[in-house]
């Protein structure tokens, strides 16, 4: 799924692409419901483990340090646009809405690239199991391009991993 963004993309240093996962199973199913999008802020990419302290009888000198569960921290993105409406804010509400209303309960596997000065992608990172649970709409402005705002998006999630990027595709106007 491609942005399709215009150039200059300086501000937008994150791309963030989203298809909806088969709850039971946890693979990524047809992209029923997917967005894309570019952020100019993301934060909260960050795992925390737990440490587990062993005190044994006769080791006076510390104690043993073993591995405990790892947590997620919140991802925030900020100061989002999305190009389509369709691949963009009326999906992701689509999520969000089944998600507050009881109805269904989708996760989705969500990728964000970064990217160099450049354009080049540098790193990508995957969010497993991500769902939102807040989102904030850009202030609406009748003067403004035909982007979609997307100002704040948090997502929570099960499972942090890198992944290999995929490379900016800049669409020729």
């Amino acid at each position: 799924m491609s942005l399709g963004l215009s150039v200059p993309l300086h501000v937008f240093r994150f791309q963030v692409d989203s298809v909806t996962e088969d709850v039971n199973s946890g693979s990524a199913s047809s992209p029923v419901v997917g967005w894309s999008a570019a952020f100019a802020e993301c934060t909260g990419l960050e795992a925390t483990m737990e440490p587990k302290a062993i005190k044994e009888g006769g080791m006076n000198y510390g104690v043993a340090q073993r591995a405990g569960q790892t947590s997620f921290a919140t991802v925030v993105l900020k100061r989002g646009i999305c190009k389509s409406a369709s691949l963009g804010p009326s999906s992701l509400w689509q999520v969000f809405n089944g998600l507050a209303t009881g109805l269904y309960a989708p996760r989705m596997r969500v990728t964000i690239n970064v990217f160099d000065i450049d354009g080049s992608a540098a790193i990508a990172w995957q969010l497993d199991r991500a769902m939102p649970v807040k989102f904030k709409f850009a202030d609406l402005n009748a003067r403004g391009g035909g982007e979609v705002g997307i100002e704040e998006l948090h997502l929570v999630h099960e499972g942090l991993s890198a992944t290999a990027p995929v490379p900016l595709k800049i669409a020729k106007s």
